[in-house]
């Protein structure tokens, strides 16, 4: 019996990276590679980088660090969006054997000779423009939900972003085959499904390699509905501009579709989205919000803003306070804004001082966490379904219901990937929400 190679995977970054981890750990199990946890002593470990986090390539060395001190003899490869942004760098972190860029991510078993250490990380990586291919992949490992990626890349010129550069243009999975892989994911028992990619409602353009939207994303939406087997499906993260109303009806009725939105804004300023090139003005947001309030008004709505940009003023930054201050949304997430190589923001005048971002940021997170107060008051007394998660932490089982509240109650396995009816009964000191089971009557 030959000695078969372990490998370990570690993901930075969003749930689109998880998605294509699995993808590409699932490779490595059909080359004959056993996947191994990371804080296991492996062959090789391969690292999917981000570059939206400010901290990517401190993250990134860490990373490095804690495989080498695993095993000092193992290959390490470094692939994802950092790798396509600025592979020399990573290449010259002590211990990186190959470095991975957008479109070679997939084919990295191609790559691999011997495993043996390189004297200096290799380099493969391509011109962005060439990265107009589309690889499907999703994540299947977190028991209760699966990631599935149906879209990748990005047309939008925002003036802060790298993922263009990261990523290349806008282009879809093909309908039948998302169909065909929710089919696969629902088929392991797995009750949940979140959609996710670079610009999701930009979905069905570059669909069959041209320019074209052979289908648009409420299609895709329509289509997910009715496939059988799947509990529950959630939309991740979705532009303002592409979220139709057609598709908030179509969510309020689905069968499956779950009532969560999470809705990037960056600016509550008009003048600011302009200088960050955002494709609307705050008036569509409300307009959008309004709208799933209307037909759902337990929908859970995530934001997220940037402070700090270029040009923001304490005006701008207020009016941005106030704005989602008086909206009615259920929590934030908040970047505090970090210049990039090759954007357009890093050139801008008017740099606003890095501890006024810090300060604008504790208090953007400390509206964040009142928000998120006020959505769980507004559910309690009401009734829910809650799909758990398998973990046990400190004697309790987490899960969370349809509307994204986070609900715990006493450790039991039996619980774990399960569905319940549950009462929403009182908001505990971490912030989660007790719950009581809604009795089943014989």
């Amino acid at each position: 019996m030959e000695n078969r190679k372990k490998v370990a995977f570690y993901t930075l970054g969003c749930k689109l990276n998880f998605s294509e981890t699995s993808t590409i750990a699932r490779n490595f199990e059909d080359e004959g590679f056993d996947r191994v946890d990371f804080e296991e002593v492996a062959d090789m470990y391969v690292i999917n980088t981000c570059s939206v986090t400010e901290n990517a390539d401190k993250q990134f060395k860490q990373v490095v660090k804690k495989a080498m001190k695993l095993n000092n003899k193992a290959f390490v490869a470094a692939v994802g969006c950092y790798a396509q942004l600025k592979p020399e760098d990573l290449a010259a972190v002590d211990g990186v054997d190959l470095v991975l860029g957008a479109t070679e991510k997939f084919k990295i078993t191609d790559y691999i000779n011997d495993l043996s250490k390189n004297d200096f990380g290799e380099v493969h990586s391509c011109e962005i423009a060439d990265a107009d291919f589309y690889v499907g992949s999703y994540s299947i490992g977190d028991r209760t939900r699966a990631f599935l990626k149906v879209q990748d890349g990005c047309d939008y010129k925002c003036t802060y972003c790298t993922i263009p550069l990261a990523r290349g243009i806008s282009r879809s999975d093909e309908l039948n085959n998302v169909l065909k892989n929710a089919y696969e994911i629902s088929q392991q028992n797995i009750k949940e499904i979140v959609l996710t990619g670079v610009n999701i409602g930009d979905y069905g353009k570059g669909e069959f390699g041209n320019k074209k939207h052979e289908h648009t994303f409420l299609e895709l939406v329509q289509e997910l509905d009715k496939v059988e087997g799947i509990e529950r499906l959630r939309i991740s993260s979705i532009e303002p501009n592409l979220l139709k109303n057609e598709t908030i009806e179509f969510v309020s009725k689905s069968r499956t579709f779950v009532p969560h939105f999470h809705i990037p804004l960056q600016s509550g300023s008009n003048a600011i989205l302009k200088l960050m090139k955002r494709r609307y003005q705050r008036e569509i947001y409300t307009e959008r919000v309004n709208k799933i309030r209307e037909v759902m008004p337990h929908a859970c709505i995530g934001v997220d803003v940037i402070v700090g940009f270029p040009g923001e003023t304490d005006e701008h930054f207020l009016e941005t306070y106030r704005y989602l201050n008086e909206m009615d949304i259920s929590y934030l997430h908040v970047f505090k804004y970090s210049e990039r190589d090759n954007t357009e923001a890093a050139e801008m005048g008017g740099v606003v001082p890095e501890n006024v971002r810090v300060k604008r940021s504790k208090m953007m997170r400390g509206l964040s966490v009142k928000k998120r107060r006020s959505f769980y008051e507004s559910q309690l007394g009401s009734t829910r379904t809650v799909l758990f998660e398998s973990e046990n932490k400190e004697g309790y089982i987490h899960g969370f219901t349809e509307n994204y509240v986070k609900v715990k109650t006493p450790w039991n396995p039996e619980l774990v990937n399960t569905l319940h009816e549950i009462n929403l009964t009182t908001i505990d000191s971490d912030g989660s929400v007790r719950m009581e089971f809604v009795a089943v009557e014989a």
